[in-house]
């Protein structure tokens, strides 16, 4: 595990410019580098031409203005030693033979370590890069002398491997590269780059930076990668066209931040990009393995190393969101339950058309689970023209059932049309244990009835509320009568199923899991959703109520005064629990990285280290412990990244020793 949690600090600024004249860029730039030394930052980014600005237009082919340039560029990296520790990224133009190329100039440590010439001229509408610059593939040369002396590997070939920070490598493209078929940094990124720079001048449009975005994004989640982009700002020329200052970060198809446009003031942006997770998802796409093997050619890339001393950031410049299966927008979480609804009521009607349309059962408890998954039911059933009666709904109170659940199951059912019963368990339960000769609680049963016992049973202190064949019964007598009925439609969650909070065979199983993809976090917003998008009426009330009701399994008694189990109080809570979920399984981030991204993440200061701590360790425990439940998972329609069915997403061996998990340092 590497110190810094494989986090890198990148800056992409936009420092002011002085037109034509390099030696007061050098002051300006220093200035930018400066300030991305006061951020730790591993890489500063700066624009396209920025030594010079871009608009010089025929000026560039002056000799005056190239060479000094190109001595700005050697002044610029020794000032730079005494400013900035990180990798440093200009542009400028540069002569290499008897070429003028759009180059980028790599520097640290008062060194240039390489130059990288632009691939792909803009030359349409109000863009003229043709008439002053060659193309790289004109460059007859690998290498350039600087006016010192110094010479430097030049090429589209270079890439920047960071010593001490495992797949920190950095690829290099210029504007209009990013906007063609191919880009280069496609082949840096098969060739091992996860941090990709672009050094731009692009001109603000109507409807412009949109498609800019569009292509930072797309381009770093094609190349599965982080793609930074800075761009010219204001003090350019305004002769014809205006520039912004437009800088983007992004990283694997999601972006992390971005620069208000036309800025007057010196300004950067930063993140924490994450090259273990890039890394990661890389590992995970195998066609991204294979990409790496179709794209072989002859080109090979020149790996030029620069130092890079990273300490794990002590404030994480990007969001760590607490519930990462939960959008916090209202319309794209809408969008998110909507397309949810649809995929479970998309499996389950494809699987009873091919059975014939049978009678389902499904126990409805009152809680958000079955609550779920009879609402999907429902939705199926209209979808396919199937009436609702065909739909079994049992309700099953046992010795746990609170009297809110059960009104809230006996009036969801009425509400929605369903075909409703209610079978009391409890008998059915007492004859079992006598008949295993068990004594629940320590209680002897001969001769007790069911409503002598639940008396009994209300008056056991909490702390000896511990009986796992007592919860059994319950939890087995339930599904056995379920599966007598007809076809079983199973309630259980991802987060269940993770945590192993499930009865084998019992709510474990079922004929389809319509739940089975969702976490539980996710599933709370679903039924809020469908209670305001789905049903309407007294469902919709009864719906918002179950909303609102303590989550629980309602297998243990319930006390004197009514009140039943709590799930979470036992196991802990769920949003930590699919925090850990995603992080593990989406990324396969160690234990202690997500114990690191929790301590950012915001959960409102309601958990302390030591409480993420404790939940963690009993995360990695149940997940280990459980997989044996998870290898005879009923189908069920995966919904989103995360799936723990051993025919698709989870295959684990169900006798794995948790120990390297559960060293969280």
């Amino acid at each position: 595990m590497s110190r810094n949690h494989g986090f890198v600090r990148i800056v992409a600024a936009v420092p002011p410019l002085a037109l034509a004249n390099p030696a007061a860029n050098i002051g300006h730039i220093l200035a930018s580098l400066q300030a991305a030394e006061g951020l730790r930052a591993a890489v500063a980014l700066s624009p396209e031409l920025c030594l010079t600005g871009y608009t010089c237009h025929d000026l560039f082919h002056q000799t005056a203005l190239l060479a000094a340039a190109s001595e700005a560029l050697e002044k610029l990296a020794e000032r730079t030693a005494k400013i900035f520790t990180g990798l440093s990224v200009v542009g400028l133009p540069l002569v290499v033979g008897d070429a003028v190329f759009n180059c980028a100039a790599v520097f640290q440590n008062g060194k240039v370590l390489g130059v990288i010439p632009k691939s792909f001229l803009a030359n349409q509408k109000e863009y003229y890069e043709s008439r002053y610059f060659a193309p790289a593939a004109a460059a007859s040369l690998d290498t350039v002398t600087l006016p010192s002396g110094a010479t430097v590997p030049f090429g589209t070939d270079l890439l920047f491997e960071a010593r001490g920070v495992p797949g920190f490598i950095v690829g290099i493209e210029i504007c209009e590269d990013l906007w063609v078929p191919v880009p280069p940094s496609c082949g840096q990124a098969l060739a091992g780059a996860t941090v990709l720079l672009n050094l731009s001048a692009s001109n603000e449009l109507v409807g412009k930076a949109a498609y800019r975005r569009q292509l930072v994004v797309g381009q770093s989640g094609r190349c599965m990668a982080a793609y930074i982009y800075s761009s010219s700002g204001v003090h350019e020329s305004t002769q014809d066209i205006v520039f912004g200052g437009h800088c983007l970060i992004a990283e694997n198809g999601t972006l992390l931040t971005e620069s208000e446009r036309f800025r007057r003031d010196a300004f950067l942006i930063a993140a924490d990009l994450d090259i273990e997770r890039v890394r990661a998802d890389r590992h995970d796409a195998m066609s991204f393995a294979q990409s790496v093997q179709d794209s072989k050619s002859d080109k090979h890339f020149r790996r030029i190393i620069f130092e890079s001393d990273i300490e794990a950031p002590t404030k994480l410049l990007r969001s760590v969101d607490a519930h990462p299966f939960v959008p916090k927008a209202d319309a794209e979480l809408n969008d998110r339950c909507a397309e949810i609804f649809h995929i479970q009521t998309t499996g389950l009607a494809r699987r009873l058309e091919h059975i014939g349309i049978p009678n389902v059962t499904i126990g409805v408890s009152g809680g958000l689970d079955s609550t779920l998954a009879l609402m999907v039911a429902c939705k199926t059933c209209d979808l396919i023209g199937m009436p609702r009666q065909k739909i079994l709904g049992f309700s099953l109170p046992g010795f746990g059932t609170t009297s809110r659940t059960r009104a809230n199951a006996n009036a969801l059912m009425k509400q929605l049309g369903v075909t409703a019963k209610e079978i009391d368990i409890r008998a059915l339960c007492l004859a079992e244990w006598l008949a295993l000769g068990h004594a629940p609680f320590g209680i002897n049963l001969q001769g007790m009835d069911v409503d002598a016992l639940t008396a009994r049973l209300r008056n056991i202190p909490a702390d000896k509320r511990h009986d796992l064949v007592f919860e059994n019964v319950q939890a087995r007598v339930r599904t056995n009568l379920l599966m007598n009925a007809g076809f079983v439609i199973g309630t259980g969650d991802l987060s269940e199923l993770a945590l192993g909070w499930c009865t084998y065979n019992a709510d474990h199983m079922s004929m389809y899991g319509v739940n089975i993809g969702v976490p539980k976090t996710l599933v709370k917003f679903l039924v809020r959703w469908a209670a305001e998008c789905e049903f309407a009426g007294p469902a919709r009330q009864t719906l918002n109520d179950i909303v609102a009701t303590v989550i629980s399994p309602e297998l243990l008694p319930t006390d004197a005064s009514g009140a039943g189990q709590a799930t979470e109080s036992v196991i802990g809570p769920y949003e930590l629990h699919d925090f850990f979920l995603f992080h593990m399984l989406r990324y396969g981030a160690p234990p202690a990285k997500v114990r690191f991204l929790a301590s950012f993440a915001e959960f409102d200061a309601k958990y302390s280290v030591s409480d993420i701590d404790h939940w963690l360790r009993v995360f990695i425990k149940r997940f280990f412990a459980n997989q044996f439940k998870r290898s005879c998972l009923p189908d069920g329609p995966k919904v989103g990244s995360i799936s723990l069915s051993p025919r698709g997403d989870w295959r684990m061996p169900p006798d794995a020793d948790p120990a390297a998990w559960l060293d969280l340092e």
